[in-house]
């Protein structure tokens, strides 16, 4: 009934901030000190345990 089209060409369609968003953690660069496998920020987003 709906193509994949659709969602292609939201995706294209979309600002490019929207595009260049990470998706996922590992998507982040430059910051392994913080969210790398084991540290403290992954770990507690992983947890669903981040403070205010």
């Amino acid at each position: 009934m709906f193509s994949q089209g659709g969602a292609e060409r939201r995706d294209r369609d979309a600002p490019l901030a929207a595009r260049m968003r990470p998706r996922k953690l590992d998507d982040f660069i430059g910051q392994e000190h913080l969210v790398g496998e084991g540290h403290i920020l992954r770990r507690l987003m992983e947890t669903d345990s981040l403070p205010s």
